[in-house]
């Protein structure tokens, strides 16, 4: 059974990324799980607090991502990369350096994401993969989901109404699953 731990890298309410990994918790292949985890709570990265000890959300984040076979992360994107939110987790979760090989190193890990825009979230995912090389993760380069006009994909609700978004996320979770064995 393939434990997955999806992170949607936004804090809105009704936010498109969220409506997307619930949609991959429905989508789910068998025998596989995906638990959400939440970024609300992480402060923004201060050493000065880290000195002092790492947020409980933080190491509690740590912890789920440790204990799960795959990373699914799901990233808006923001001025063509990275939601600097979503990155402060990152940053924290690799914290403190000598840990981040335990979190992160040789995890497999897999990209999607929604945006209002009419090329999805191309250059956020782009953007990520300096990221994801320096901490040693194992992305996969599968099938890419990048979800655009995601206003006409979710309805009211945040439930996923388009059937070719529905189908692309069901085979990247498919794959992915297989890569993870």
């Amino acid at each position: 059974m393939a434990k997955i731990l999806g992170i949607a890298g936004s804090l809105r309410r009704a936010s498109f990324n969220a409506a997307l990994l619930r949609a991959a918790v429905e989508l789910a292949p068998a025998a596989t799980t995906i638990e959400i985890a939440s970024i609300r709570g992480i402060p923004l990265y201060d050493a000065d607090v880290e000195e002092q000890g790492l947020p409980a959300a933080v190491v509690e984040l740590k912890e789920k991502i440790v204990a799960a076979d795959a990373l699914l992360l799901v990233t808006p994107e923001y001025n063509n990369s990275i939601p600097g939110v979503f990155k402060n987790v990152i940053d924290w979760l690799s914290r403190p350096s000598a840990d981040a090989a335990r979190v992160f190193a040789n995890r497999h890990v897999t990209l999607i994401g929604a945006s209002p825009g009419r090329f999805g979230t191309v250059q956020s995912q782009r953007s990520w993969l300096p990221v994801l090389r320096t901490l040693r993760m194992r992305p996969y380069f599968g099938i890419p989901l990048y979800v655009s006009g995601a206003a006409d994909v979710f309805d009211g609700d945040g439930r996923l109404i388009d059937a070719g978004v529905r189908k692309g996320l069901q085979q990247l979770l498919k794959d992915f699953v297989q890569v993870i064995g």
